[in-house]
């Protein structure tokens, strides 16, 4: 399940729970908190665990293109010594080893800069959906404390009896 969907749902347990009278606290189903709980420590190291995934593949794909670098960084050093007896030869050599190693580097390049945006772009999303859970609990939070000052206030005008025009109180 979505961490997102299961904040909703605990905002909404904190939000519609019932007041204890003459305090501050609320009533809240304890085995229904600990069940949303228990989801979301289910479903956070997932979202984690694929970040963390994401992050190997990314590493495993830079070392494969290092490992294509060099294989053609190779090639082009024994082509470039099987025709060093020929000047022109050699010349031409240079510049397809050159060229390979350029196309090499570049594609590389790319392939790093790719994998980096992908992984960010999860990351990204992994720290927008941490983001709205910290604000759904700050706003839980904020929910109870300001029951618990209405519930402060309105026990505050219960308790102080209603006097008038010398009338005792009942």
């Amino acid at each position: 399940m979505d961490v997102l969907v299961l904040i909703d749902k605990l905002d909404d347990i904190v939000h519609n729970a019932k007041t204890v009278p003459l305090t501050d606290q609320v009533r809240i189903e304890r085995d229904e908190i600990f069940d949303i709980l228990d989801q979301m420590r289910a479903t956070i190291p997932e979202e984690i665990k694929q970040a963390r995934w994401i992050v190997k593949e990314r590493q495993e794909m830079l070392a494969e293109a290092k490992r294509e670098v060099d294989r053609l960084l190779a090639e082009a050093r024994e082509q470039a010594v099987r025709e060093a007896s020929q000047t022109e030869i050699v010349k031409i050599a240079e510049r397809q080893a050159q060229d390979i190693i350029d196309d090499a580097r570049r594609q590389a390049r790319e392939t790093r800069l790719e994998m980096e945006d992908w992984a960010d772009g999860i990351l990204s999303t992994l720290e927008v959906n941490l983001d709205k859970f910290l604000g759904a609990v700050k706003r839980g939070r904020e929910r109870l404390h300001e029951r618990s000052q209405e519930n402060v206030v309105a026990g505050v005008a219960t308790a102080a009896p209603a006097v008038s025009d010398g009338d005792e109180p009942y």
